[in-house]
Formats: C-alpha cells, structure tokens, sequence
C-alpha cells in the first residue's frame, strides 16, 4: 500500500463559503481521502489522499464538475509562498472559468436574438435551443451538487426555472435568465477578489527574493529557501526578507507591513528587524534567525486568513437560517404555482409562471454571503492598520464591549521604568543595594527588574555571582541565592509579610510613592537592605485612548499590581478609574466581576498578563508584532499603539452595523420583489436580476469596510 499523497489545488471560481461547502462535501464522498481544508480566503483545497482508492485525476473532476477550475500547487512550499500563489489570479480574461463562460453564452445569446429578429417565425425556436445548450453546464453542475451532498444550489433553482419556463413556452425569458444568471457569477467573483484585497496587499508584502552573502560573493535567491544563520545584504529601498537581527550597518526602517504605521523606526546594530519592512536610507547585514514560513508577516497572513474563515456567531445562525430556508423557500414556490389554481381556478401557466419567479427570487446567495462578506472586510481593514484580530467572534465581539480594562506597566505606560531613588538602611551603599538587586532580577523579564539590571550596567556595577535559578512570585517577590545568602527584591506589601517595616522606612515608602513612584524593598533574608523608586510615565496616546473610549461609552479601568498612591497617581493623569495592589489572581476575579455587567476587553502585554487576557470576553495584547502578542490574545496591537484599542472596537462596530445592513438588503429586496411577483409585476428575469443584484450589493457594501479611514469615535 503506497502513503498518502499530500495534494494541494487552487480553486479559481471559489468566492465565498457556500462555495467552499460545496467542494468539502464532494470531498468527503470520495473514497480515500481525508485530512480536507477548503479555504475560500485563500482559494485552495488541500488534502491527504490515497491513491489506490482515488487519484488525483478524480478529485480534479469532481472539482470541475461542481464549476471550479484546479489548478496544482506545491503541498511544500512555505505558507507565504502557498498563500501568494494562492492570491495570484491569472492575468488573461480567458483563462478563467466564469469569463470564458460568459463569453460563450453571451455570443450564442446574440445570434439566437439575430436569427429572432431575421425571421421572426424561428424565434421561438431560436431562443429554445439557445437556452436548452446554454443550461447544459448548469444542469451538470446541478446534478453533481445534489450527487455530492449539496442539492440546494442556486443551479438547482435556476435549472428548475429555466426548464420550467421553457416548458410554459417563455424562451426568450429563459435565454435572458441564463444570461443574467452567468453576469451575476462574474460579477460576484470581481467583487469576492476585491474583498479579498486586505489579505492579498499583505501576501505581495511578502519577500519573494533575498540577497544572501555566501563568503565575499552575494548571490540573489528566494526568499523561501533562506535558512536560520544564512546572512542577507539589504540595499536601501529593498524589502527585508527575513526576521534576523542586524549584525552590520544601521538603517532607518520602514514597519508599515507590520504595524500600519509609515514612521520609520531606526535600526541599529544588534535590533531586530521583520520580514517585509523596507530599509529606506541605509545598508543592513542580517542574520537570519526564522525561516521564511516562520517570519512574523508570513504568520499575520495565516492569522488573518484563518480569521476570514472563522464564523462570527452572526454567521452561524444566518447559515443555519438558510439551510432551513432553502428548502422552505422551493415549497413556498411551489405552493404558489398550485394553490390558486387548485383552490380558486386560477389560470395554471400564470401562476407556474410566478412560482418559478419566486424560486430565482428565493435563492439565499445574498444572504448567505452578508456575514462573512463583511467579516473579511472588516478584518482585511483593521490588519493593514496593523491591528490584528484572530476571527469573526472576536471582531464581533469587540463590538459589544462595554468596559476596557487596561493592565498599567508597559500598556498605559511606556513600559520603561527608570531608577529616581536608593535609599539605603543596612546596606553597605547605594552602589551595594543596587548591585544586589540587579543580580536578583537579572533573570527574571519583569519591567522593573530590567530597570534595575539597566541601572545598575550604566554605574558599571560588578553584580555578585548568584546560584541556580530565580524564585519569583508574580505579584509579590523575586529570590536568588548570592554569596552573601538569599537576597529577595520585594513589593512593600510583601516584604511587611517577611519582616517589620519600622515607621521611618514606612514615612519614606509613602512619600517616594505620593509622586508617581513604584517602590521595591530590598531584604537580605529578613533583614531590610533598602529601597528602590522607579518611575514609569504614561505613554503620550494613552489619554486620547481613554477619552475616545469614554466618547463610545465604553468605561475604563485600570487593574495594576501597584500600590495604590502610585496607581491612582497614573489613573489621574490619563482620567480614568483604578484598582490597584492586585495579584494575578485578583485581576481574574476583578474581570469575572466586570463580566457579570457585560463583556470586558482586558488590554496587556502578552507576558505576564495571559491569565487575564484569557478570561476576558476579548484579550487584547500589546506588543509590536512579539510571538506573544500573535498568540496568547484574541487580538494584537501590532503597532504597539494604545490607541489602536478604540479603533478596534469601531472597526468592530463598523463590521456589526454594515451586517445589519446586508441583511436587510438580502431580505428586503427578496421580501419587496416577493410582493410584486405575487401581483403579476415581477418577471423572471426581472426575479434572477434581483438575486444577483442582491448579492452584488450586499458584497459591494461590505467592501466600504476597506475603504473606511482610522477612526475611533
């Protein structure tokens, strides 16, 4: 028995999730096959197949019998490149499906009309048999639908229509039917690549080439074959073409790719750079530390695609609503073209006639496609400004908040604390207090150890050696072991745990901390050494942040572990409430509270904010494009930006009210039209014009998303 095939196709013609549905059906009938990922985002269908039971041959056929093009890609290639030639639609009109399509029965629908009009006695003739060759595809199409577990396909409808207008002697209509039919599939697939413009602006900012220094050569290569440690020449204006970090030369460097923001940021050496980010006015030497599959952009792309494809919970029930509808819609159909006649003598052809109209006007396309139409928009929008959410529920979700709660070190604050005060009781010196703390806190990543460690290197302190490995207690304490014994830098409120505090250290922790500071305690076992004040400021967007919340009736607050002096010190300046001195644990329980009254943003940095980013309705992390920011959080602010929070949630409610509004375009015109093909006035193009024109407007509406600016109430 041979292994499995890996095999992954592009599917041209492929433009929204009933699309999809149709081929993951068809998939699953065949024999052999399984492991099935159909992306509509991306176009692709990839699967694990085995050959001695189904070749790849059948699986194409099956694809191009339910109106799809195939077309083979390499199941190895790295996720930017797949998903670049996944983007990639072919250049030339004829090699595509729907406009070949077109084409064809546009040019058949002219000469039937020709010979109509030359000899009027041919007409009905003329027009019958350029509708029967016409539906041809369609009826196949059909057929191989309702083989393969989709039988409610809009060729069903529109088959059933044709074939019963031709039956009532209406060919001319069913030629223009047709007609109409194939312009609306064209139309949606113009309009389904324009929704898919987010992603696909993103995909062409993916490196394709890089420079690669091999000893004193330098030889141009793709990017995808890059591998950890090779070192790339980036020439200024050249895209960079791999994460690594700068080991020659300095640059300013333009992120836009990443964080939505032009502002070049500098770049020396020893920085790290990303993938897709342009040098503009110098040369860098990069060392390459990802592959190109593993690269910061390239993962944004799978994270916005597989968000494109996650279902919002609005979603969700607009699919299971026309699942049911569908069906329902052919028996209203139905009822309609006999009930009259049968109770009140009604004229058979004429109300035949207007059931076959509502059966075109009942095709869920339009609404089926409202939801996630806009979804895509709305997340291919907020990911160009570099504020990335990772699917429809937490999009959707993000609309409904009614309060922000905000961490406070490296969020509403810059991040970088800076030593202001030592202040030494038993210890030998300020020089000795600072250089045992620094060996304390060297291993450990919080924002303030790194402020002491730093403080300490700008004195050119010798730290004392420390054995094993940091004890730390989130919230309350770091412990190392040094020469000396173990050496434990504290918060006031623990340290009192440890030892007595006598009322001179008390005096001078409440007066570092009346302006602003944060105070650790230095004990050597239980011994008080001194202490330590550092300042952390506000970021400058914070306060505009706050205030465009405020403006959206969105409350915030501010969850830190810092005394309450320090906290409320912060928490007046940017004018928003505080609940201070909170361990990990309390934040929890403060956010499970908020919950209770609606749903609650947690905004952090990813680090040591995961627990409360998880139990928040929606996690929000901060961190300029970190691995955490990418995974712990339901959304990221790549362009490490506070600001970005009121944006998403206006992006959000953007996306919220143009469903609405899609929705009501679906069911509205199905509703109007519905009337007036009861009274006799809708005709059944006028019913096919009406679908497709639904389906057109609904995905042209969602694509405003795109269009929207940066806004935040």
């Amino acid at each position: 028995m041979s292994s499995p095939l890996s095999l992954k196709l592009r599917i041209d013609g492929m433009d929204c999730a009933s699309c999809a549905l149709k081929i993951e059906n068809a998939m699953k009938r065949l024999p052999g096959v399984s492991d099935i990922d159909v992306s509509f985002a991306r176009r692709s269908l990839s699967l694990r197949l085995d050959e001695d039971r189904t070749g790849v041959g059948a699986v194409e056929r099956q694809v191009r019998a339910l109106g799809f093009t195939p077309v083979a890609l390499d199941a190895a290639a790295p996720a930017g490149a797949a998903a670049a030639a996944g983007g990639a639609a072919p250049a030339r009109w004829w090699e595509q499906r729907k406009p070949r399509l077109l084409a064809v029965i546009g040019a058949m629908f002219v000469v039937a009309a020709a010979l109509a009009y030359a000899v009027p006695s041919w007409a009905r003739w003329a027009w019958s048999i350029e509708a029967g060759l016409a539906l041809l595809p369609f009826l196949r199409r059909a057929w191989a639908g309702a083989r393969t577990g989709t039988p409610f396909g809009i060729e069903t409808l529109m088959s059933v229509a044709v074939v019963g207008a031709l039956l009532l002697g209406a060919a001319e209509e069913a030629a223009l039917v047709i007609v109409l039919f194939v312009i609306g599939e064209w139309l949606e697939g113009v309009a389904a690549g324009k929704a898919r413009a987010g992603v696909e602006a993103l995909v062409s900012k993916l490196p394709r080439e890089a420079l690669r220094e091999r000893g004193d050569e330098l030889e141009r290569v793709p990017a995808h074959s890059l591998a950890v440690g090779d070192v790339v020449v980036v020439r200024p204006g050249d895209r960079i073409a791999a994460d690594g970090r700068v080991i020659g030369g300095a640059a300013e460097v333009d992120e836009s790719p990443l964080t939505g923001e032009s502002v070049p940021v500098a770049k020396p050496c020893g920085a790290m750079v990303h993938a897709g980010s342009i040098s503009t006015d110098g040369e860098l030497r990069i060392e390459v530390t990802r592959r190109a599959d593993d690269t910061t952009l390239a993962r944004i792309v799978q994270l916005v695609e597989q968000a494109q494809e996650s279902k919002a919970p609005t979603a969700r029930l607009v699919e299971r609503f026309s699942r049911r509808y569908t069906p329902a819609a052919m028996v209203a159909a139905l009822l309609v073209g006999v009930l009259p006649p049968l109770l009140v003598g009604a004229s058979w052809d004429t109300w035949i006639y207007r059931g076959l109209a509502t059966l075109l006007i009942a095709c869920p396309c339009a609404l089926v496609i409202s939801t996630p139409a806009a979804i895509a928009s709305g997340l291919a929008a907020l990911a160009r400004r570099g504020l990335l959410v990772k699917g429809g529920a937490a999009l959707e979700t993000l609309g409904h908040v009614t309060t922000v709660a905000f961490d406070k070190t490296g969020t509403l604050t810059r991040g970088r604390p800076e030593l202001t005060d030592l202040v030494v009781v038993q210890a030998p010196g300020a020089d000795a207090l600072l250089a045992q703390a620094a060996a304390v806190e060297r291993k450990v990543s919080h924002p303030l150890g790194a402020a002491i460690v730093a403080a300490a290197q700008s004195r050119g302190l010798q730290l004392p050696a420390s054995f094993g490995a940091a004890l730390t207690e989130p919230g309350r304490a770091v412990t190392a072991r040094l020469k000396q014994g173990f050496v434990t830098v504290a918060s006031p409120r623990h340290a009192a745990e440890r030892t007595r505090l006598d009322d001179a250290t008390l005096a001078a922790i409440e007066a570092l901390e009346a302006q602003g500071k944060t105070v650790v305690v230095v004990l050597a076992g239980t011994r008080l050494q001194g202490l330590i004040a550092l300042r952390d400021e506000p970021r400058a967007g914070a306060a505009p942040a706050i205030a465009a919340l405020r403006r959206m009736g969105v409350d915030a607050v501010m969850l830190t572990g810092d005394n309450r002096r320090t906290a409320e010190a912060i928490a007046q300046a940017l004018a928003l409430r505080v609940v201070p001195q909170l361990l990990p644990e309390d934040k929890l329980a403060h956010i499970d509270s908020l919950r209770r009254a609606g749903a609650v943003a947690m905004v952090g940095d990813g680090i040591n904010d995961a627990p409360a980013l998880a139990a928040a309705s929606v996690g929000i992390a901060m961190g300029g494009g970190t691995d955490v920011a990418l995974e712990t959080a339901d959304a990221a602010l790549l362009r490490d930006d506070v600001g970005g929070v009121a944006e998403l949630v206006a992006g959000s409610r953007a996306t919220l009210a143009n469903i609405r509004q899609n929705i009501g375009i679906a069911l509205g015109l199905k509703a109007v039209f519905f009337c007036t093909t009861l009274l006799g006035v809708t005709s059944l193009w006028m019913a096919i014009l009406a679908d497709t024109g639904a389906t057109v407007l609904v995905t042209a509406n969602a694509l405003r998303l795109l269009r929207s600016r940066r806004s935040a109430g």
